[in-house]
């Protein structure tokens, strides 16, 4: 991808700010193995990585775009898309699915209307299936924004999320 940004801001994607890009670049850039650092520092900043920013670090590092999209799809920890305000982790390991993982699942798609790694429209949650959130007597489990809600049932899972909802409408929360 070319970047199409001026002055700092990109207009590819919407009138991002890129500026502290280049920021993290000059702190990173130039050390040998800094890859991942800058992307989570990137990552940090936007709460993913913007294919804009993606396209500068290449550019201004040297490093392949490629090698760059590679160690960004390949590590769980980074995001290419941006997430919601609320990251739902609903844990997929061995005990949460024998415990009905997948209810839970199917709940939670029914009320926000989203699969997994999907964000609703009004960019509030985005529902991540993982392998294990090491929660196993809790199970089934599930992570909103590091806050950990177990034994859930259907009911229970759809019910934290209209609380979560709520709140946000009575501008109860950040």
């Amino acid at each position: 991808m070319v970047c199409q940004c001026k002055k700092g801001v990109c207009t590819a994607e919407k009138g991002l700010d890129l500026a502290p890009v280049a920021g993290i670049i000059s702190q990173y850039g130039k050390e040998p193995g800094s890859l991942i650092t800058m992307l989570q520092k990137t990552q940090d900043v936007y709460g993913y990585l913007p294919a804009a920013a993606l396209s500068i670090i290449s550019s201004e590092t040297g490093i392949r775009l490629a090698k760059i999209m590679g160690v960004a799809s390949f590590y769980t920890q980074f995001r290419l898309k941006p997430v919601g305000k609320y990251l739902i982790m609903l844990c997929q390991g061995t005990a949460c699915h024998v415990n009905g993982s997948k209810d839970i699942e199917g709940a939670i798609a029914e009320e926000l209307q989203i699969h997994d790694g999907e964000t609703t429209e009004d960019g509030l949650f985005t529902l991540n299936n993982v392998a294990c959130l090491g929660c196993c007597s809790l199970a089934p489990v599930m992570m909103i924004n590091g806050e950990t809600y177990g034994r859930l049932t259907g009911a229970k899972a759809k019910e934290i999320l209209r609380d979560i909802r709520k709140k946000e409408q009575a501008g109860e929360v950040e």
